[in-house]
């Protein structure tokens, strides 16, 4: 039998598709739009249009993230702070402690040695340390936000950034711009900018033992050196660390309907 984890964020919906041996059959990943029970069914599509297999072949659906309540097909719906630390233990048995930074919010998450939270904190009133954030920022240098991350490993002289308001910080990013400054070296403070943030937030709750970053900022080289840098640590990455959320709740279903 299959299991689907559906996690429909704030900026991107997510499906994790796996068998009942808890093996990954097939991801999708889309951006939410302004409907989430239309995107929840139709990344449901998207993921069993990579396979053979037909709705009726999924024993089991769990949705989170924001979104989940509108998941009406699904058995179950659970946070995205469960899912996260579910899939990361997953993916990383020894995990202890989890960072995820989506489109609008970051966590921080301690877990046990079976993957349950264990505490967790949460940036959700400010788009400072999010994937938003930095869409602003790509958005004021004039780049795609794929681009910024190699381009901040280039920097030799990275630039402060003072501001914690994004509003505020895309005003400082404009005005370096017009100093001159590299592209490379204000990204680069940017990404510091950010791990600051975060690695304020994590202190709050302490870092303990293996550490594993999930969510699309993943993805972004430049802001998990910063991250690394700013904790003095080193940190897992996932293959796809944008749908760990979804493998967690897909793992759940399997859980949940195997008893």
């Amino acid at each position: 039998m299959n299991y689907l984890g559906i996690d429909i964020g704030a900026v991107s919906a997510k499906a994790a598709l796996i068998n009942s041996s808890s093996d990954l059959v097939a991801h999708e990943v889309m951006d939410t739009g302004s409907n989430s029970a239309q995107s929840g069914e139709k990344i449901t599509q998207l993921v069993l249009g990579r396979t053979h297999l037909a709705f009726k072949d999924i024993a089991g659906i769990v949705a989170t993230g924001y979104g989940r309540s509108a998941v009406t097909f699904a058995e179950r719906r659970v946070t995205e702070i469960t899912c996260h630390a579910r899939g990361a233990h997953h993916l990383f048995p020894e995990v202890r402690t989890v960072i995820d930074i989506g489109g609008l919010d970051s966590k921080g998450i301690r877990v046990d040695s079976e993957g349950r939270v264990v505490d967790f904190v949460m940036n959700d009133k400010c788009a400072a340390g999010t994937g938003r954030f930095l869409e602003v920022m790509a958005r004021a240098l004039a780049l795609g936000i794929e681009e910024m991350g190699s381009l901040s490993l280039t920097s030799t002289h990275p630039c402060q950034i003072s501001s914690v308001c994004t509003v505020f910080a895309e005003s400082e990013v404009i005005s370096l711009r017009a100093e001159g400054k590299a592209r490379e070296d204000i990204i680069a403070g940017i990404h510091r900018s950010i791990a600051s943030r975060i690695a304020a937030m994590m202190f709050q709750i302490g870092l303990q033992g293996c550490i594993v970053i999930t969510g699309g900022v993943a993805l972004n080289g430049g802001v998990v050196m910063a991250l690394e840098d700013a904790l003095n640590t080193t940190m897992h990455l996932p293959e796809h660390p944008q749908i760990t959320g979804a493998l967690g709740a897909a793992l759940i279903a399997l859980d949940k309907c195997s008893c």
